[in-house]
């Protein structure tokens, strides 16, 4: 936790003031009782005042009153204040960190700690956090000077006593010690619950349609039910254990606080004397409670804490390797690769293809087979587990992420789209041209219907609801041919384009784009019949290499393929 709680070092000064003003309101509220059993004792039973006297004594004693707690009432607001202030800062920071470091995370990374993790690490993990600074500088300062200050004055008094009050406060604190020991492994939980329910709701959200369409919403409901069950059990659970820090520590005080009396009235001290005491645990008893509720907060939000810095202390440092180079003529170069996700079963299989500038290659094969594995490790998103990959001639590895993902323009299979203008979700913060927004858009087939919508300022909705599917991969085209990449990665994004359109886009590209070294994965023959080299993949294997005409005599799978794609197509154009 050590590392969360330097985010605070930096606004030191407004945790000092707010301290400073803390302890003072503190001690202002300690001096009470004190003035109170003054006026009780020395004014009010001292028969050697007269009623002017008492009268004038008690007003100004009520006046010292009224000030000190006109003291501890503005500290406690303006220092709350501070608090917030440097909690929520701290917090912002906290939050910006881990975003950016996020950001960096490999694939790999981003596998192992899971994505609805990151995002509740992000959010709720952050809160906790939050909540237990700021709780911690309000209550965690006042609490130990009321506590301790209330002793010193108690001790100053009568000892005996204050003895009484001192024997309370170890039996209360062993209980917190102990309870709060058993509640931080089941806030741990609370949070791996509460990943679960953040990946529930994020699947829910993102397959809202397809539920629909299948009237599956009872169904996903109930499978939800389960998981928030769960969650909520886990938190009944933690908040089972720490609830019982309240009431035992309010029971030890209030058996404290008889046996303070009966001392008291053996003892025939004063009626101000027993009456200050009286004070002086209510105090006491106020603070020990506040203790037992930052421990609380301190439990849930270490655990927070801990899982937000394995985030943070992950490495993200480039390694830059100094590798063998090979053909600089090659665009691209796959060399015996093999990988796997899980490290078990490989989900590439000794793969190997070249490809020079300006070429196209073709890749096909059925869900699973490995297509989308080979764009991510072209782009350097996973480390091949065997063989090695080059780009210009130049290994994969030996590239910075910035300077190899410069080379790329890139439409993946599921990407995603802005609630935002279309210029800025063309752009993407790369400070383009309107020309070459346009230009891109119209190389991409999507003039038309961006005109229709009112041009560059059109608002988008969130993931582009309000355009069709085809209207969407078009516009993400654009993207990626916005910036004149030098190899253009186009992973089934015509999927959901008709066949004239589609024999529109790859005429386009040709044309336009004919010194870009192309790479599109489709699952129709048509959009990439024309290739200069074309993939067939099978479970992770190249069981098809060549050109169209070779693979329809070679490749039996192709040839398949291609024989039912052609009588699908007579099919619609006799209807």
């Amino acid at each position: 936790m050590k590392k969360t709680l330097k985010y605070i070092k930096p606004y030191s000064g407004t945790v000092a003031a707010g301290l400073v003003l803390k302890f003072a309101g503190s001690v202002a509220e300690l001096f009470l009782p004190q003035l109170l059993g003054r006026i009780i004792d020395d004014v009010a039973a001292n028969d050697a005042l007269s009623s002017d006297q008492k009268l004038k004594y008690t007003l100004i004693l009520g006046g010292v009153m009224l000030f000190c707690a006109a003291v501890a009432l503005l500290g406690n607001i303006f220092a709350n204040r501070l608090t917030v202030i440097s909690s929520g800062k701290m917090t912002h920071d906290l939050r910006y960190d881990l975003f950016r470091k996020t950001s960096y995370l490999s694939s790999r990374q981003v596998d192992s700690v899971g994505l609805p993790s990151l995002i509740s690490r992000l959010t709720s993990d952050s809160y906790y956090v939050n909540q237990m600074v700021a709780r911690t500088l309000r209550l965690g300062v006042r609490a130990p000077i009321l506590i301790l200050g209330g002793m010193i004055l108690a001790f100053s008094e009568d000892a005996v006593l204050a003895c009484v009050l001192l024997a309370c406060v170890p039996i209360v604190g062993i209980t917190v010690f102990l309870i709060t020991r058993q509640s931080v492994p089941v806030y741990f939980s609370v949070q791996k619950k509460q990943d679960e329910m953040v990946q529930r709701t994020q699947e829910n959200v993102t397959g809202v349609r397809v539920i629909r369409a299948l009237d599956k919403s009872k169904f996903e409901t109930e499978k939800f039910d389960e998981v928030v069950k769960e969650l909520a059990a886990t938190e009944f659970k933690a908040n089972k254990i720490m609830s019982l820090s309240n009431p035992l520590a309010t029971l030890t005080l209030n058996l404290g606080l008889v046996v303070l009396i009966v001392v008291g009235a053996l003892r025939a001290n004063s009626a101000g004397t027993v009456l200050e005491f009286l004070q002086f645990f209510v105090i006491i008893l106020n603070a020990m409670i506040a203790l037992t509720k930052i421990f609380v907060v301190i439990s849930r939000g270490s655990a927070s804490a801990s899982r937000i810095e394995s985030v943070l202390d992950m490495n993200t440092e480039e390694e830059i390797l100094s590798l063998p180079e090979g053909d600089p003529e090659l665009a691209i170069c796959f060399e015996n690769v093999s990988f796997s996700y899980n490290g078990v079963e490989n989900n590439l299989k000794d793969v190997s293809f070249s490809l020079r500038h300006g070429q196209t290659l073709g890749i096909i094969g059925s869900t699973g087979s490995g297509k989308s594995t080979l764009v991510n490790l072209l782009l350097h998103f996973y480390d091949a587990g065997a063989g090695r990959i080059l780009v210009d001639g130049k290994d994969v590895r030996s590239y910075s992420q910035k300077e190899l993902r410069k080379k790329f323009g890139v439409v993946f299979q599921s990407d995603f789209l802005m609630a935002a203008s279309l210029r800025e979700n063309v752009d993407y913060g790369r400070g383009l041209s309107d020309e070459q927004i346009l230009r891109a858009l119209d190389h991409a087939q999507a003039r038309a219907f961006a005109d229709e919508h009112g041009g560059l300022d059109f608002l988008l909705a969130q993931k582009g609801d309000n355009l069709s599917g085809g209207q969407k991969q078009r516009l993400l085209v654009a993207r990626a041919l916005a910036g004149d990449p030098e190899i253009l990665v186009l992973d089934d994004s015509s999927s959901a384009l008709d066949y004239e359109t589609d024999a529109a886009l790859r005429r386009a590209l040709s044309r336009e784009y004919a010194d870009a070294t192309k790479v599109i994965i489709a699952q129709r023959v048509s959009s990439i019949r024309h290739a200069d080299l074309i993939l067939v993949l099978e479970d992770g294997k190249i069981i098809g290499s060549g050109k169209h005409e070779e693979l329809v005599n070679s490749c039996e799978e192709y040839a398949l393929i291609y024989a039912t794609q052609m009588g699908a197509e007579r099919g619609r154009e006799t209807c």
